[in-house]
């Protein structure tokens, strides 16, 4: 449904053509992600903590992102973010795990998937524009549908949630000439009920007008802890991307 949703919202926007002073940017990323921290006890209450990253194997994957930007006027930006990533583990653990509905023995051999897809609709206003600072800050609505898989010697447990998160959006461009410049963007917010972070700091390079390159640092980290899910995530992205405005 969520997909069904995102892909929606995006064929609208696509097939629609901007308004008399508006315009439209697609941001494409890719790149290396690799995991940090990844702790899981599911129920958050009764089930087993152990490490998805530190305990299991886990080798680096690649990733893509694609966001949106829809430019209303020189200050006002609606996004648009699609954000799938998947990672992989393996190996045994030297003690019993009880995880979801199953109970898995010592040293069986475990294969676990962790989903964590991002949908994310985003209004940010430039509190600055123009040359050589930009600076933004908005609100983000986002919509986390995530699973975290486990299986070995025959059985299978799985646990999915899907929620709705609220965050805080900001934006900061500073070019040092008239082609080079350092980008700090991203989503964050803390919460009694857990916490979200995905930050990007990147050299921006901007050859033309309507195209912009960057490369840099993006950092995602954020968990929940309660009765249902005990989850905290690290995750380390080497990210390269590109900025093409119509």
């Amino acid at each position: 449904m969520i997909r069904r949703i995102s892909l929606v919202i995006l064929c609208t926007v696509l097939a629609g053509s901007p308004a008399a002073g508006a315009t439209l940017a697609f941001d494409v990323e890719t790149g290396l992600v690799f995991s940090g921290y990844n702790d899981v006890r599911i129920p958050g209450d009764t089930g087993t903590l152990f490490s998805l990253s530190e305990e299991l194997d886990i080798d680096p994957t690649s990733f893509f992102r694609v966001r949106i930007l829809y430019a209303l006027s020189r200050r006002h930006t609606l996004g648009l973010l699609l954000a799938p990533l998947r990672l992989e583990s393996g190996g045994t653990l030297d003690r019993a795990v009880v995880f979801q509905d199953q109970e898995f023995a010592p040293f069986t051999e475990l294969k676990s998937r962790y989903r964590f897809d991002s949908y994310r609709l985003t209004y940010r206003y430039d509190i600055r524009t123009g040359h050589p600072l930009e600076a933004g800050l908005g609100v983000t609505a986002k919509i986390r549908d995530a699973s975290i898989r486990v299986e070995g010697n025959g059985r299978r447990a799985e646990k999915k949630n899907t929620g709705f998160v609220p965050l805080i959006n900001f934006r900061l461009r500073w070019m040092t000439t008239d082609e080079l410049g350092l980008l700090l963007e991203g989503d964050a917010l803390a919460a009694p009920q857990g916490r979200a972070e995905d930050v990007l700091l990147a050299l921006y390079y901007q050859p033309g007008e309507r195209i912009g390159m960057k490369i840099g640092y993006r950092i995602l980290e954020g968990g929940a802890d309660n009765d249902e899910v005990y989850n905290f995530t690290l995750l380390h992205y080497l990210a390269a991307g590109a900025v093409v405005t119509f």
